[in-house]
């Protein structure tokens, strides 16, 4: 299975400055973003060491990591400014 890098300033490039100013301007999306990052990084870090880890549980933290990134992306249209 390749690793595929899910950053979210490479997610959604039209929203690199927004996703900064959101960061450092709002408390909940700044959370929401922190929860993403660590979120994004055990599931990099499980795949990378090829964990021993149940196929559900990895499935869980992907659909948490999906959920928190349809979340954030909501944040970011309701700021409005990318594209």
């Amino acid at each position: 299975m390749g690793i595929s890098n899910h950053q979210l300033h490479q997610e959604f490039p039209q929203y690199r400055d927004l996703i900064d100013e959101l960061r450092n301007t709002n408390p909940k999306f700044g959370d929401k973003f922190n929860q993403y990052a660590e979120l994004d990084q055990e599931i990099e870090g499980l795949e990378l060491r090829d964990a021993p880890i149940g196929d559900d549980k990895l499935h869980r933290l992907k659909q948490k990591r999906v959920q928190l990134k349809d979340e954030i992306y909501q944040a970011l249209v309701q700021n409005g400014r990318g594209t």
